[in-house]
């Protein structure tokens, strides 16, 4: 069998654990969408290094990092795969 996983750098990691506690801290019972999988990254990679490449690169890191929204997912479970994911558990 072949090991699909991301090796992760760690802006990305650091990246999934902002957007997890986003989500998280936030409505956490809330359902998930697909459109606010998108927007955070956007937003928070933003914060991270402003309107820059940079931005740009970190943000299509980290979506491919972060598995697609399931229907009837929550934000709080959505936040809990995403901590797995950034520790490397989950691919």
């Amino acid at each position: 069998m072949t090991d699909t996983r991301i090796v992760l750098d760690d802006d990305t990691r650091q990246l999934l654990g902002k957007v997890a506690d986003r989500l998280g801290g936030s409505q956490p019972e809330a359902p998930m969408h697909a459109a606010s999988r998108l927007y955070e990254a956007l937003l928070c990679s933003q914060e991270k290094h402003g309107l820059t490449d940079a931005a740009f690169a970190a943000e299509q890191l980290l979506l491919a990092a972060a598995p697609q929204v399931r229907p009837g997912q929550t934000r709080g479970e959505y936040a809990t795969l995403l901590r797995l994911v950034a520790e490397g558990v989950h691919p």
